[in-house]
């Protein structure tokens, strides 16, 4: 009966919206109508009432959504017999549906996505907790950054009889040291050689394979065939975990032994390109927390949250079911959970930064990773097609096609970007409706639009940057998507470049596409300017997309600073932490703290009451309590720089380990405490409002412009000074 009571309400209330979608009214009607809803969802937003509120919001944005997509299909397209403007103006028409169809599909995933996990304690014995092998796997990595990975796994509060650690060496396989290439067999056969030697060192296992095939999936596929603990955590190879990551993810396998997977987010020390170049690391959400923090807690409500590849434990008797990690694609973490998740296995997601990792440091490598996750993404789509994937609930359906689909996005946004110069330079004809019309109805579409990504991410993405992100890798991703669509078995799988910097200032390799856009846009601004005053009588029309275009422009020059790559000094992120310790030289041993790290060094403020022993280039140690089972012992350091004041002496120091304990303290140092992660997040995570954040992208944008510009005119100087010399 209850069933049959919620379908006539569904009935009823699809009647209801299709009446109202399609109900006739004039252009005057419709801007009142308009008006009055992003009024209502405004207050609704001011008040954060939450909860349902959030819901009847989303509903009146839905509908008026649905409004814009009736008259768009049954107002404006241009005739079919008229080909010259039916062609490009039904691309403009389909890639409007598809960001109409992704904004239904993430409605579904985060209209109400679960709220974070809750911190847990152990709840077994240390008898009762299930065995665990740790696997970091590696294939070009310098041996310092997978040093301090290990010392950051076997650091784990876990008993250690119960954790087996494994570095999973694709770079050292026998392969590779019988290549043909004398140097390259060479380099093999020392890292395979040296990484051995670090591991017997640091008391975990090395493991290496005969080919090199199925890239990372066949790699811990060769971890699996010789480990035998119960669950699998994966690390990769620049992502340390915290002490308590064990212990906040083994006890969900107690309670569901259909689980497969307990996969947490991927938290990052150092900025993105966009980031760094904007300089907005510290005070903006990264792009990756949009992911992490509200769309895996969406998927995790439907049971699709899905392997990140890293910051995972999974299931060993899972995996044996599926035999072993998917390696179709190149995006092999996704894949395997598709695949798991058809076979009737489960997955949780806990919001909670147990690692940290690095991200790419230089646009063009940025721009390599994405295209490799797009590329693989298509591969599933293509290979595994999740809507038709056998085992899947309809939920988890949507929610794969959520996934997948939206790396198709490089399509829509290039025709966005250049359909306004249809009608600029060829008086194309994509839209058949007045100026009036069109801004009544597409600003208002766009105002609810933006309103209701407000609503659905709000302090993890701020106004305009979403659409920043996908232009800056349009230019390059379209290509390479074009590419695995015509040949999808095509692209190969290709490690993201690890603890880069940018020594100096400088455009990046791949920054001429985005300074050609740019100045074909200028160009197309001052040709609306000329259509303007010789064609006064279409001038409504022309003003309209003359905006358009300049909200391009806008979105263009802002992306001239993000490929201007800014120079840095620091060779890694400093940490801001506070920890007492002493600190000893020339046989003295003086109090002192211990305010940032980076996984190269330290700075300390220390109490030297008049000592006069600390110079620069000599060697001293630090003492300190470890927050893990480690002994007090002592890390040496080499003072690099140094600054009295008084009693109390800043010292600035690097690293120089000698031994595997070195390692652990510096571990324990940087990774250890998960807390400072999450106050780092936190902290971050502020929502500037759609007004204030407008504003705030327009000032970024100009400034940004005037950046690239300024560094493209100095690029262009220094070639003309090298072609006369």
């Amino acid at each position: 009966m209850r069933t049959l009571y919620s379908a006539v309400i569904w009935a009823i209330a699809t009647v209801m919206i299709i009446l109202l979608v399609t109900l006739p009214i004039n252009t005057r009607t419709q801007l009142i109508a308009s008006i009055l809803i992003v009024t209502v969802m405004a207050i609704i937003k001011l008040l954060d009432v939450g909860g349902k509120w959030r819901l009847v919001a989303l509903a009146f944005g839905t509908g008026m959504v649905l409004r814009y997509v009736y008259w768009r299909t049954t107002s404006t397209l241009p005739p079919v017999n008229q080909l010259e403007n039916f062609i490009p103006g039904m691309l403009v028409y389909l890639a409007e549906m598809y960001s109409v169809l992704m904004l239904s599909l993430s409605l579904f995933v985060v209209a109400m996505p679960l709220p974070p996990a809750r911190p847990s304690s152990r709840s077994s014995s240390d008898e009762n907790l299930p065995t665990v092998d740790v696997f970091v796997p590696s294939y070009n990595e310098d041996e310092q950054l997978l040093a301090n990975t290990l010392a950051a796994a076997r650091n784990m509060d876990y008993p250690p009889e119960k954790l087996t650690v494994w570095l999973l060496d694709d770079g050292g396989t026998v392969q590779k040291r019988k290549a043909s290439n004398v140097a390259d067999a060479r380099a093999a056969e020392a890292r395979h050689e040296k990484l051995k030697q670090l591991c017997v060192e640091m008391g975990v296992n090395y493991l290496t394979r005969e080919r090199n095939e199925h890239a990372k999936a066949g790699n811990l596929n060769n971890g699996l065939a010789h480990s035998a603990g119960d669950l699998i955590a994966v690390f990769d190879a620049d992502h340390a975990p915290t002490r308590d990551f064990l212990l906040e993810t083994v006890h969900y396998f107690e309670s569901d032994p259909k689980l497969f997977l307990v996969q947490t987010p991927h938290f990052f020390l150092n900025p993105d390109p966009v980031e760094r170049n904007l300089q907005t690391f510290e005070k903006m959400p990264s792009e990756n927390e949009m992911f992490y923090g509200i769309i895996q807690r969406g998927l995790d409500k439907w049971n699709a949250a899905f392997f990140c590849g890293s910051a995972a434990v999974l299931n060993r008797k899972a995996l044996e079911v599926s035999n072993g990690f998917s390696g179709v694609s190149i995006t092999e973490d996704c894949e395997t959970a598709l695949d798991l998740h058809g076979l009737g296995w489960n997955s949780i997601y806990v919001d909670r930064p147990l690692i940290a990792g690095l991200q790419p440091a230089t646009f063009a490598s940025f721009i390599g990773q994405r295209s490799r996750w797009a590329q693989g993404m298509m591969q599933i789509l293509r290979f595994r097609f999740p809507p038709l994937k056998r085992g899947l609930s309809l939920a988890q359906r949507f929610c794969y096609m959520s996934s997948t689909l939206f790396w198709l996005f490089p399509f829509p946004r290039t025709i966005f970007l250049f359909a306004p110069l249809f009608y600029i330079f060829f008086d194309l004809e994509i839209f058949t409706s007045s100026g009036g019309e069109f801004l009544v109805y597409s600003l208002t579409y766009m105002a609810v639009n933006m309103m209701m990504q407000n609503y659905l991410y709000g302090s993890f993405r701020w106004p305009w940057i979403s659409e920043l992100y996908e232009y800056v890798q349009t230019v390059h991703l379209l290509p390479a998507v074009i590419s695995v669509m015509l040949n999808p078995r095509k692209p190969t799988f290709k490690v993201t470049a690890k603890d880069e910097s940018v020594a100096v200032s400088r455009l990046s390799e791949v920054s001429r596409p985005f300074f050609v856009i740019f100045f074909i846009l200028i160009v197309a601004l001052a040709m609306s300017v000329y259509k303007l005053y010789n064609e006064p009588f279409k001038a409504d029309v022309t003003l309209v997309v003359a905006g358009w275009n300049m909200l391009n422009i806008i979105i263009a020059g802002c992306a001239l600073g993000v490929v201007s790559e800014r120079g840095e000094r620091q060779a890694s992120r400093r940490v801001k932490i506070s920890r007492r310790c002493e600190f000893g030289i020339g046989g003295k041993w003086y109090t002192a703290t211990i305010n940032n790290v980076s996984v190269h060094g330290a700075q300390l403020e220390v109490y030297t009451e008049g000592a006069t022993g600390i110079a620069k280039d000599t060697i001293g140690h630090i003492r300190f309590q470890p927050f893990s089972d480690l002994p007090v012992s002592e890390l040496p350091v080499e003072i690099r720089n140094f600054d009295r004041t008084g009693d109390v002496t800043s010292v600035g120091c690097r690293y120089m380990p000698q031994k595997a304990l070195d390692h652990r303290l510096i571990a324990d140092l940087m990774f250890a405490n998960s807390a400072q992660w999450t106050q780092f997040q936190t902290a971050r995570r502020n929502n500037p409002g759609l007004f204030r954040g407008t504003l705030w992208f327009l000032w970024l944008s100009v400034y940004q412009t005037s950046r690239g510009l300024g560094y493209l005119m100095r690029d262009l100087g220094k070639s003309r000074s090298a072609e006369k010399g």
